[in-house]
């Protein structure tokens, strides 16, 4: 089926944080390099009582703030806010949401349409009925969702069930912007563009694998959302199951939607449950107390938040698939805030050499293995045995050396794109590779409520750690009791 690109985007909640921070300069990004279909028409919206020339001041500011010196051109701010307008509304507003309506008429002709809802979810299913009761919920108009989608899978189903009555599941782009990330489009580029690595990926040849979030701030004013969701249900859920997904999924038979997402939903269906006998064993939770990141001393996250709170900011797992190509190989899962530093990378570890000839002569042969770093910096590594210089009349010394791929160095001519400017584009030529399907977030949503369940039932609490450090000390015995260690 043909999809014609659309010429109106509508943004919902468009003076919102996430707007302002990475929307509107995606868009002035888009409009800077050409790369926005030329009749398209953004229609922002919000509770605000802004009109036009508000808006486009507001636009304007979020551009200045947000987007490098070196990267200004004001012909192209002021093309982009020739695009734009404002209609303030709230759902529960049924005049304000008419004359949104009535604009969106006026302004859509026999266009296509995106409606971008950065709102709160409890919103969603609300705005998709008052779209579809106003004929825009049918073919040509396509509605984009931010995570999470619910707070857990009873919840997800029904903010599913109400955007589905309104528009068909092919036309629900659910958002996980980690997919619109360079070094994660990458990723799938390294997997499948090289014949050197898919006969190593399973695990015959794969010991152990990794993924790893690791931030260094704190809750940043995001308290009482935060408080009442933790790190498994706002990070694990989403990022890090999709790199996981990505990690361990089989080659698609194409790079299209249907493909990569029906390969990412056998990884989820594959992922052993686990147990509430198991969480004590399988998963580590920890809460950041006081301490010090990058030689600067921060306060707990109960001092942040103002109150005592069972939140956890980290979790660490050990997950396993229960496939032909993984069994027997752990995944562990950490992610957490006010930690040392800041990285998203996947760790694929080798198994040994099945015999070492140099172990008479004291030579310690550590197993192969593969660094995929996508965040700060994009950097591909792999760290391989190699001689020590030298006459070695003692006996031969080795010592481990990295292959060392610097993406940014390599392709330094090449501009570094917001995940949002990826999202839009796609979202507007009505390619949905890169966003979420319903059955993956009802899937992931499946296996994260029986951890939480696991953790209600047997009393699990998180353990503080220091700001600063890698977390409790549990995190560390989850991966050394089956004689594995973190990547520090």
């Amino acid at each position: 089926m043909s999809v014609r690109p659309a010429h109106l985007l509508v943004i919902f909640g468009a003076t919102g944080d996430l707007a302002q921070r990475m929307l509107l300069p995606s868009l002035f990004a888009l409009a800077r390099d050409g790369l926005l279909p030329e009749r398209l028409r953004i229609l922002g919206s919000a509770r605000s009582a802004l009109d036009n020339e508000g808006f486009r001041q507001l636009v304007a500011e979020s551009v200045a703030r947000r987007v490098a010196p070196a990267d200004h051109d004001a012909l192209a701010l002021q093309r982009l806010l020739e695009r734009v307008e404002y209609q303030p509304a709230a759902v529960d507003d049924s005049a304000a949401m008419a004359a949104l309506v009535a604009r969106v008429h006026e302004l859509r002709g026999n266009a296509d349409v995106v409606f971008h809802l950065s709102t709160a979810p409890r919103w969603y299913a609300p705005i998709c009925a008052a779209l579809a009761a106003a004929g825009l919920g049918g073919p040509g108009m396509r509605v984009l969702l931010e995570k999470p989608i619910g707070h857990d899978l009873a919840s997800s189903m029904a903010i599913n069930a109400g955007v589905c009555q309104a528009f068909d599941e092919d036309r629900v782009f659910r958002i996980d912007h980690y997919l619109g990330k360079e070094g994660v489009q990458n990723l799938i580029a390294l997997r499948f563009g090289n014949a050197l690595f898919e006969p190593l990926w399973n695990a015959q040849h794969i010991e152990q694998v990794q993924i790893t979030v690791a931030e260094t701030v704190g809750v940043e004013g995001r308290g009482d959302y935060y408080d009442d969701s933790g790190a498994l249900r706002d990070m694990v859920q989403n990022h890090l199951l999709q790199l996981f997904c990505l990690t361990a999924m089989e080659p698609p038979s194409h790079f299209e939607p249907t493909a990569v997402r029906n390969e990412k939903i056998k990884v989820l269906r594959s992922l052993r449950m686990i147990e509430r006998d198991q969480v004590a064993t399988h998963t580590a939770i920890g809460q950041y107390g006081p301490g010090a990141v990058a030689g600067v001393a921060v306060p707990g996250y109960a001092e942040e938040l103002g109150r005592e709170s069972r939140c956890e900011t980290y979790v660490a797992l050990r997950a396993h698939v229960d496939n032909w190509r993984w069994s027997g190989v752990p995944f562990y899962l950490r992610t957490g805030k006010r930690l040392p530093r800041r990285c998203t990378e996947i760790y694929l570890q080798f198994r040994a050499v099945p015999h070492s000839i140099f172990a008479q002569a004291g030579a310690r042969v550590e197993p192969n293995a593969l660094v995929i770093r996508l965040q700060p910096e994009e950097r591909i590594e792999m760290m391989l045995m190699n001689k020590t210089p030298g006459l070695d009349r003692g006996g031969l010394k080795l010592a481990q050396v990295a292959l060392d791929l610097d993406l940014h160095e390599r392709f330094s001519a090449h501009s570094r794109r917001l995940a949002y400017e990826r999202l839009y584009l796609d979202a507007i030529e009505g390619n949905g590779t890169l966003f979420v399907r319903r059955d993956e977030t009802e899937a992931a949503w499946q296996w994260i409520d029986t951890i939480i369940q696991g953790w209600q039932h047997g009393g699990m609490l998180p353990r503080s750690y220091p700001a600063g450090s890698w977390g409790p000390s549990s995190a560390v015995s989850l991966a050394e009791r089956h004689g594995h260690s973190w990547r520090e």
